[in-house]
């Protein structure tokens, strides 16, 4: 393990670059069978993975003693996060080594190694409307779990971040021809996860299409194979997992469309965390290990050469 005191030199880079702007190179914005999951291997590197984790950075005892949260999870001796096993960019439960891998999980593994020098951490698994309340009855330390950044959540729990930066998508099945972008949404039956920002944009940018509401990510994917949806609309990087895990069945069509959805790491309100995590984040993205770690669990798998710049850590838009 490295051993090093956090740095808290300002990031200066732009944050309005996504996954889907570098997604789409040679593609045009379909991942359907020409798309990033046929260009390279969906399988994980794990050898990289585990050896991003290891060579962490392991924060000052000082500095874990600034911080009544930091000192708290090292005490327990572990980090307990929320977030999900089901998520293959993101985090996906490796079952040879009984761990989840992936950007998020890496992102857990190093902040806990970070706070104990090793990644010990405890997962438990999140839904759309159970994630704050984790959080607030302390059942989890932390949520990473592509958690975008919105005023309402942000009344009750507090964001370090953010980490990551998403646009939105429009994932169909394989022979459908009749969506190919968002303006085609009119009139269509369209699902995505309820109480998602998924709904706020088909609000604003296909306010004609009728919503399909359901609880997760894998029900609204199932919706579109078998019919009852002809869309599902969610964050990029969340369409590019299902077009990995069914490649063959749906595809991801169109070009990227609205805001940057900035993703989080969720911590209890008005904590001490905040400044923490967004200083171990700080840490990561100068010393190279947020691109390294990108490249692995992201790029390689999906055909991409070169890592995004990072969100400004701070810069929240709230």
């Amino acid at each position: 393990m490295r051993k090093s005191r956090i740095a808290t030199a300002t990031v200066a880079l732009l944050t309005a670059v996504t996954l889907a702007a570098c997604g789409n190179g040679g593609n045009g914005g379909d991942n359907g069978t020409d798309g990033p999951a046929s260009e390279a291997g969906s399988d994980l590197d794990l050898d990289a993975f585990n050896a991003i984790i290891e060579a962490g950075q392991v924060a000052d005892d000082e500095v874990i003693a600034a911080s009544e949260w930091a000192s708290a999870v090292k005490e327990a001796g572990v980090l307990r996060i929320g977030g999900t096993e089901t998520s293959a960019l993101f985090s996906m439960l490796n079952p040879i080594e009984s761990k989840v891998v992936g950007f998020d999980a890496g992102i857990g593994q190093l902040l806990a190694t970070y706070i104990l020098g090793e990644a010990n951490t405890e997962l438990t698994q999140v839904a759309v409307d159970t994630r704050e309340q984790l959080i607030q009855s302390g059942d989890v330390n932390t949520t990473i779990a592509t958690y975008s950044i919105t005023p309402a959540r942000a009344e009750v729990i507090s964001f370090a971040g953010p980490y990551y930066a998403d646009r939105f998508s429009i994932l169909v099945a394989e022979d459908n021809s009749d969506i190919t972008s968002v303006e085609d949404l009119a009139g269509k039956t369209v699902a995505t996860q309820a109480n998602s920002t998924g709904e706020t944009i088909l609000d604003e940018f296909a306010p004609e299409a009728e919503q399909l509401p359901l609880p997760d990510h894998a029900q609204a994917v199932e919706a579109v194979k078998n019919g009852n949806a002809d869309a599902y609309v969610i964050n990029h990087g969340l369409l590019l997992n299902a077009a990995l895990q069914e490649a063959g069945a749906v595809k991801v069509v169109g070009e990227p469309f609205g805001p940057a959805d900035l993703y989080g790491i969720g911590v209890p309100l008005d904590s001490d965390a905040v400044e923490f995590v967004n200083a171990f984040l700080n840490q990561i993205i100068d010393d190279g290990t947020w691109a390294e770690l990108w490249q692995v669990t992201i790029g390689d798998r999906t055909g991409v050469s070169e890592a995004p710049e990072p969100p400004v850590v701070g810069e929240t838009g709230l």
